[in-house]
C-alpha cells in the first residue's frame, strides 16, 4: 500500500502538538483513575492477580507521561512527534497493567485503542501498521503468558479479536489522517495569507500620502499613519486620547456623531481648523467603521494649506498681470481727478453742499489710488530678506511706534510676552507690514467710535516649539460664512480694499510662516502668525 504524501511541516507540527497534548492528558488520567478505583473499590470491583506489578506499572506509566509533558513544556524543546517510539511506551505500560489484572478478561485491553488512534494520525501508513502491531503484541503477549499457567486458555481468542480491532482502527484512520493533514495545511496557508494581508494593509495605510487615523468609541487613536502623525504632532500615537492630541478635531468628531445626516463625510462648508503646531489648516472627513453603535470612526485629514497656497499663487500671478495692464491706464486719470477735486474745493465760490461733493470726490479718488498702490506693491513684491530677530524686543519697538503714529494710548495696545528668549527668522520690514495691517484692522473694525476696547499682542510658543505672534480683539468677529474668504483678494466686508489680509498672508508664506484666523472665546477675533521652526533654518528664505 503506498505511503501518503508528506504534509506541510508547519501544519504537521501544529497537528502533532495538539494531538500530543490530548494524548499526554490521557496518559496521566489512565493510571490515576486505575489506582484510584483500586484504592476505593477494593479487590471485589477490580481483581488484580499481581498487585505490586499493577501499582508499579501504573506509577511508571504516570511518571513517564509526566516527564514527557515537562520536557515538551521547556522552551526550545520541540514536541515529541515520533509516533512509533511513543507507541512503545503505551504498549509496554498497558501490557504490564493488563498482565497484572488478569489479561483481556479484565477489559483493560481497550485502553490501547485511543493511543493507536492518536498515534496513527501522526504516522505514515507503514508506521501506523507497526503501531497497531505493537498494541496487538501488548495484548497477546500478556494473555499468552497467563494462558500458559491456566487450564482454560479460551481468552486467547478474545485477545486475537482485540488485536484485529486495533488493526482495523489503524487502517480506518488513514483517510481521516489525509484529510486532517490537508485541512491543517490549508488552515496554515490561510493564516499566513491573512497575516501577510494584514501586514500589507498596515504598510499601505501607514505610507499613504493621505492622512488617515482610526478613532475608537472611547475617542482614543487606534491606528494612525505617518502622514496624519506629522499633521497632528508628536503626541499623536496609538492609544493616545484625541482630547489631548487635538481638541479641535475631537470637537468636530462630536458634532459629526450628533448630526442626523449620516452621509459619512463632513460638510465641505465647515471651516477648517488649525493643526496643533499652528502651521497648517486642516479639514476633517469622517466615516463610520461598522454598523453597530458606537462604532470606530475612520478619519481623513485634508491639509488645505498646500492647495490654498497653489490657489493663492495662481491669484497672485493673475493680479500681477492685471496690475501691469492697469497701472498706467488708471493711475494717471485717478490722479488727475483727485487733483481737480482738490483745486475745485479751494474755490471761494463754492457753497457747503458743493464742498461736500468735492470732498466725496477726493475721498473716493484717494481710495482708488490706495487700491492701485496695494496691487502694484503686491505685484512687485521682492524676495524676503530674512534676519534673526528677538521677538520680544521687536514687539516692544512695534508697540511704541504704532501707538505714537496712531495717537493711541499705550494702555489700549496690551503686549503679553511670557517668554523673552524667543528668536525668529523673518524679514523685519515685511513683519512690520503684516502686524501693522492686523493691528490697524483691529483698530478699525473692533473698536467703536467711543474709543473703548483693547487690542492684545501676544507672543509665545505653540506645541512643537514653533514661535507665534497673535493679534486679539473683542470686536464683532468674522461671520461664520465669511471665515473661508477673508484671505481672498478684494474680499471686503464693506470697508477697506480687501487686499490687506491677502497681502499679509502672502508675506507670511514668503517667510516660511503661516497666518491663521480663529474666533476668540467670549467674542472677537484672533489672527495668529506662526513662524517657521527655528530649529530648521536652512539658509535664506526665498519666495
Amino acid at each position: 500500500m503506498p505511503a501518503s504524501a508528506p504534509a506541510d511541516p508547519a501544519a504537521s507540527a501544529d497537528l502533532a502538538r495538539r494531538i500530543g497534548g490530548w494524548l499526554s492528558l490521557y496518559r496521566l488520567l489512565v493510571p490515576a483513575v486505575l489506582l484510584g478505583a483500586r484504592a476505593l473499590a477494593g479487590a471485589t470491583f477490580m481483581p488484580v492477580t499481581h498487585p505490586s506489578l499493577f501499582v508499579g506499572a501504573c506509577a511508571g506509566y504516570f511518571g513517564a507521561a509526566l516527564t514527557l509533558v515537562v520536557l515538551q513544556g521547556l522552551r526550545g524543546v520541540q514536541p515529541l512527534i515520533q509516533p512509533l517510539a511513543n507507541s512503545m511506551l503505551d504498549a509496554t505500560a498497558i501490557g504490564l497493567i493488563l498482565y497484572a489484572s488478569g489479561g483481556v478478561a479484565s477489559g483493560l485491553g481497550i485502553l490501547l485503542a485511543l493511543p493507536v488512534l492518536a498515534l496513527t494520525l501522526l504516522a505514515q501508513r507503514r508506521e501506523g501498521l507497526l503501531i497497531a502491531a505493537a498494541a496487538t503484541a501488548a495484548v497477546l503477549v500478556p494473555q499468552g503468558l497467563i494462558s500458559m499457567h491456566s487450564a482454560h486458555p479460551t481468552d486467547l481468542a478474545t485477545a486475537g479479536m482485540l488485536g484485529v480491532v486495533l488493526f482495523a482502527i489503524a487502517v480506518a484512520v488513514w483517510p481521516l489522517t489525509d484529510r486532517l493533514r490537508s485541512s491543517e495545511a490549508t488552515v496554515r496557508r490561510q493564516e499566513v495569507d491573512l497575516a501577510n494581508l494584514a501586514q500589507l494593509s498596515e504598510y499601505i495605510v501607514r505610507h499613504l500620502r493621505e492622512s488617515i487615523l482610526v478613532i475608537d468609541p472611547e475617542d482614543r487613536i487606534r491606528l494612525i499613519n505617518e502622514s496624519a502623525a506629522r499633521l497632528l504632532g508628536e503626541t499623536a500615537r496609538v492609544q493616545a486620547p484625541l482630547a489631548q492630541v487635538c481638541p479641535a478635531l475631537l470637537e468636530r468628531l462630536a458634532r459629526w456623531r450628533e448630526s442626523t445626516d449620516s452621509t459619512g463625510l463632513f460638510p465641505l462648508q465647515d471651516p477648517t481648523f488649525a493643526a496643533p503646531d499652528g502651521a497648517r489648516e486642516i479639514r476633517a472627513h469622517f466615516a463610520a467603521l461598522g454598523e453597530h453603535s458606537p462604532a470606530a470612526v475612520l478619519v481623513f485629514l485634508e491639509d488645505t494649506s498646500a492647495l490654498a497656497e497653489k490657489v493663492q499663487q495662481s491669484k497672485l500671478a493673475a493680479l500681477g498681470r492685471l496690475s501691469a495692464s492697469i497701472a498706467h491706464e488708471i493711475r494717471n486719470p485717478v490722479g488727475a481727478m483727485s487733483h481737480a477735486g482738490q483745486l475745485l474745493g479751494e474755490s471761494a465760490a463754492l457753497g457747503p453742499e458743493d464742498r461736500r461733493l468735492t470732498e466725496i470726490i477726493r475721498t473716493h479718488a484717494g481710495r482708488v489710488s490706495h487700491i492701485i498702490d496695494s496691487v502694484l506693491r503686491l505685484s512687485r513684491r521682492e524676495a524676503a530678506r530674512a534676519e534673526q530677530l528677538a521677538l520680544a524686543d521687536w514687539a516692544d519697538a512695534f508697540r511704541e511706534e504704532f501707538c505714537e503714529t496712531m495717537q493711541l494710548p499705550p494702555d489700549r495696545l496690551v503686549l503679553s510676552v511670557p517668554e523673552r528668549a524667543i528668536t525668529i527668522r523673518f524679514d523685519p520690514a515685511q513683519l512690520r507690514q503684516i502686524v501693522w495691517n492686523l493691528c490697524e484692522n483691529a483698530l478699525r473694525h473692533a473698536m467703536p467710535d467711543s474709543g473703548a476696547g483693547v487690542i492684545e499682542i501676544r507672543c509665545g510658543r505653540r506645541s512643537g516649539r514653533r514661535p507665534f505672534l497673535e493679534i486679539a480683539d473683542r470686536g464683532p468677529g468674522v461671520p461664520q460664512d465669511q471665515v473661508e474668504r477673508i484671505f481672498e483678494p478684494f474680499f471686503s466686508s464693506g470697508r477697506g480694499t480687501g487686499l490687506g489680509l491677502f497681502l499679509a498672508r502672502e508675506l507670511a508664506q514668503a517667510n516660511g510662516a503661516t497666518l491663521l484666523y480663529e474666533p476668540r472665546h467670549g467674542g472677537g477675533s484672533v489672527f495668529r502668525l506662526v513662524f517657521a521652526d527655528p530649529n530648521r533654518w536652512t539658509g535664506e528664505i526665498e519666495t
